[in-house]
């Protein structure tokens, strides 16, 4: 099994569980712009455990959450048809984990563990 350099969960916050689902787009900013290093959906658990390469190489990435989809499945309106964190990574780093808190009308994120 591969080990990703990067993780990510999405917990619905108003429901007060995971938020199964959810496509995640990973992109790698470069001099032509963003280019796309992986995608995937969040398990049962509101987790992607496997979401990209093994070592991503020092620089700024972005996650984009497509969360319109998983709020109109519930018929709940929401202000954030995505979400998109920006960040940056030090190769030298071991692993990055970056949760989501999600709600139809707010968001946050910080830097797990």
């Amino acid at each position: 099994m591969m080990t990703s350099h990067l993780t990510t969960h999405v917990l619905d916050a108003s429901a007060g569980r995971p938020a199964a689902g959810i496509d995640v787009l990973l992109e790698h900013r470069d001099g032509a712009g963003w280019t796309e290093v992986a995608n995937g959906t969040t398990n049962d658990d509101g987790r992607i455990g496997d979401l990209g390469p093994e070592r991503l190489e020092t620089g700024t990435y972005r996650l984009t959450f497509a969360v319109a989809d998983y709020f109109a499945a519930t018929g709940t309106p929401t202000f954030y048809p995505e979400v998109t964190v920006t960040f940056a990574v030090d190769a030298d780093q071991k692993h990055y984990h970056v949760p989501v808190l999600l709600s139809p009308f707010a968001y946050s994120t910080y830097r797990g563990s």
